[in-house]
């Protein structure tokens, strides 16, 4: 899954980040990829990193962009540099699955504005990160890398990994598509819940209907009913550890996301029995949820 997609069409935009939570203190880090092919048929790679240290404000350096070379491989968004920052990161898969947020046809397929797939959700990292004249030693770090393939950004978007510890992992993306029409109606949750090996909902297109997003910033939240389940996700981004990076769409827009890996999480599942909700399982995240609002100007 990590051939490159794109075949040199106009307007479309490929996307690689990992994110990661060193274990030890806690420091979240952020690396992001991306190809934008414009509508005016040029092409470029650029990127960025981040680290986030609870209670402080995050450091980051762009790099970039650069042409599209022939040949294009996939980028590894896992070793870099980037003004003051550089990074050389190692990950081992414990074997699980690709989690596809959006159903798998959708991302094979390419029908959708766009779609997102996890293909390591549960991985460890290991490496250094270097900012300045500072080191941070990654032994076992625990993170996830994805993958996004569009159009372009959505018109507003709220996106959360949660690591949930024994390889239960949750990850959501709730977005309002720019498409004219779709662009009027409520942000749509897809999410996929993988719990003792198992993936909830079995597909989260046709259940999207039935939660309901609420997002803004510092807090945002998403819930619902489907079935005998309910579940409800609620985050909250500290302020002054939540990261502002602004975005160019392949059509030249422009949008910005709030990305934070220091969010803390509350993620409850309940199940409908004998006529009354009773909670199933419940995690809490403090400081360990990966999450992101973004937004147009």
């Amino acid at each position: 899954m990590r051939d490159v997609k794109w075949q040199g069409e106009r307007g479309r935009l490929e996307v690689w980040y990992t994110t990661v939570t060193e274990p030890v203190t806690g420091t979240g880090f952020w690396f992001h990829t991306e190809l934008v092919a414009g509508v005016d048929g040029t092409a470029s790679v650029h990127g960025w990193a981040a680290v986030f240290e609870r209670g402080a404000a995050p450091a980051w350096a762009r790099w970039g962009p650069e042409p599209v070379q022939a040949g294009l491989a996939a980028p590894d968004e896992l070793v870099g540099s980037a003004g003051e920052m550089s990074w050389d990161l190692r990950r081992s898969d414990d074997g699980s699955l690709p989690l596809f947020t959006f159903p798998r046809w959708a991302w094979e397929r390419d029908v959708l504005p766009a779609a997102q797939v996890v293909p390591s959700p549960s991985a460890r990292y290991d490496g250094e990160v270097r900012v300045g004249s500072r080191t941070y030693v990654l032994t076992g770090a625990v993170g996830a890398s994805a993958r996004i393939y569009g159009h372009g950004n959505a018109k507003r978007w709220a996106w959360l990994h949660a690591d949930l510890g024994d390889g239960d992992v949750l990850e959501l993306v709730a977005a309002v598509s720019r498409r004219p029409g779709l662009s009027r109606l409520p942000a749509l949750p897809l999410l996929q819940l993988r719990v003792d090996g198992q993936d909830w909902p079995a597909d989260p297109l046709v259940t999207a209907p039935l939660l309901r997003a609420r997002l803004g910033l510092p807090d945002w939240r998403v819930s619902g009913v489907v079935g005998r389940r309910r579940l409800d996700v609620r985050v909250h981004q500290p302020p002054g550890s939540t990261l502002a990076v602004g975005y160019v769409d392949p059509d030249g827009a422009t949008a910005t996301c709030h990305n934070c890996e220091v969010a803390s999480a509350v993620v409850t599942l309940s199940r409908l029995s004998r006529g009354r909700w009773r909670v199933e399982r419940e995690w809490t995240l403090d400081g360990t949820a990966h999450a992101e609002v973004g937004s147009r100007p």
